[in-house]
């Protein structure tokens, strides 16, 4: 890795933009507020303003927050546990992590791409539907994406879909970002196809959208991914991903696999088998 490279990876905790520090308060403990319900109150302009986790784009544009928030507070460790699985799985294969192409979908603010950038990943790109994610990272982590598009990828215009075509890549990333509508099924469909075969897909998702019981359509998505025979896991394992307001565990499941083919225009057959991967464990 050039030592340009080696100046522009940080830690979250380090990076200029996680410097700033904010007055946050968290609620009182609440058994009923879910997950993708849970919020904290931040001291801004002499007054306390009420923020929900999943309004990435209002945490976004106040420089440090989400670090305060999720890897302070809430000890969050997808972006570690990813990076060092697919890193993993690169060593027992032989593959050097210099030589992946990655785009990363759902890229935000550019703590994930540090991340691959620490294990030696030099080309990344970025893609995120939000514009304030974009200017988080280029606010917080220059020069940590190679390039980082705004779009929706079930909606690609013409010239972003052949600038990325270009860029030729053969690893996919998404952390933290399937589930509770942030990137349906349909978008990962996209971004997996943009993906050479042969390539790698290292992603993560919450227990409950990869179980029968899931409602997203990401479990039976990837059920009949698998039964087609267009990806083969070759890593799975279940850890905490950060906690909840309240203290308690939230498990996910953090996945590596082999891009076998691309997911038909036509779609994939349904299956029943997810060979090794369902029934995944429950917490």
């Amino acid at each position: 890795m050039a030592a340009t490279d080696l100046q522009r990876v940080r830690h979250p905790e380090s990076s200029p933009g996680a410097s700033a520090r904010h007055e946050v308060r968290f609620p009182p403990s609440d058994p009923t507020v879910r997950q993708d319900q849970e919020f904290c109150e931040v001291k801004l302009d002499d007054s306390f303003k009420r923020i929900r986790f999943h309004d990435y784009g209002k945490i976004y544009e106040i420089a440090g927050l989400y670090e305060q928030i999720f890897y302070e507070r809430l000890e969050c460790s997808s972006h570690k546990r990813v990076s060092m699985m697919l890193s993993d799985v690169l060593r027992e294969r032989g593959e050097n992590p210099s030589q992946l192409r990655v785009v990363e979908v759902g890229a935000g603010n550019g703590v994930v791409a540090e991340e691959f950038r620490r294990i030696g990943v030099e080309s990344i790109v970025g893609i995120d539907i939000l514009p304030e994610a974009r200017m988080a990272a280029e606010r917080d982590r220059p020069g940590v994406y190679d390039n980082y598009f705004v779009c929706d990828l079930t909606k690609l215009e013409p010239e972003t879909l052949a600038a990325l075509s270009l860029q030729r890549p053969n690893c996919l990333v998404t952390v933290a970002a399937l589930g509770f509508g942030d990137i349906p099924p349909a978008a990962f469909e996209a971004a997996f196809n943009l993906v050479t075969p042969g390539g790698w897909i290292a992603f993560n998702a919450k227990l409950n959208f990869l179980s029968s019981a899931d409602e997203s359509g990401f479990a039976a998505l990837l059920r009949k991914m698998i039964g087609a025979g267009v990806i083969e896991i070759e890593a799975y394992r279940v850890y905490c991903h950060r906690r909840s307001v309240r203290g308690d565990r939230l498990y996910y499941a953090a996945l590596v696999a082999r891009k076998r083919a691309d997911i038909p225009s036509t779609g994939l057959r349904d299956t029943q088998s997810v060979h090794g991967v369902t029934p995944l464990p429950q917490k």
